[in-house]
């Protein structure tokens, strides 16, 4: 996969997190995932099309999705994952994707991307059909990962 199409998500990703939630990121060792692979216990996927066509998916705990949806709400204690605090986790990767389509689009490589789908559960695995994974860990200032995986192809 063409570094080119990954440093938009990791822009994009440093400026939301930091403009809604106050978070500062530093990069972990980025990896290829062998699908099908395990997923944290929060997943939020959205779905690209357009020149680049695949999925970017999220994966973190609990606590940390609770934690970037109290920074969100203005510290509002968030202990677990209501209808709000989901919906701000959700908004926030949304953000983070749609900041990814404007990068892209300004370097000449125009995608859309589809509505967000939070799943939650244990063990989830997750398979990526005939595309390698990229892993982007994302590591929080306020401590936790987030997993960044982007599954794309021309």
């Amino acid at each position: 996969m063409n570094v080119e199409y990954i440093n938009p998500f990791i822009e994009a990703s440093q400026s939301v997190l930091k403009s809604v939630a106050n978070m500062d990121i530093t990069l972990g060792k980025l990896h290829i995932k062998t699908s099908p692979y395990a997923s944290d216990t929060l997943a939020i996927i959205i779905g690209l099309t357009g020149k680049l066509r695949g999925q970017v998916i999220f994966s973190m705990s609990k606590e940390i999705a609770c934690q970037i949806a109290s920074a969100m709400m203005m510290g509002m204690p968030v202990n677990e994952l209501d209808e709000i605090s989901k919906s701000a986790v959700t908004e926030a990767t949304n953000m983070i994707l749609g900041n990814t389509a404007t990068i892209l689009y300004n370097r000449g490589i125009p995608i859309d991307i589809t509505p967000p789908s939070l799943l939650i559960g244990d063990n989830m695995q997750i398979s990526t059909n005939k595309m390698k994974t990229v892993c982007v860990p994302l590591k929080l200032s306020s401590g936790g990962t987030i997993d960044l995986d982007i599954a794309v192809m021309e």
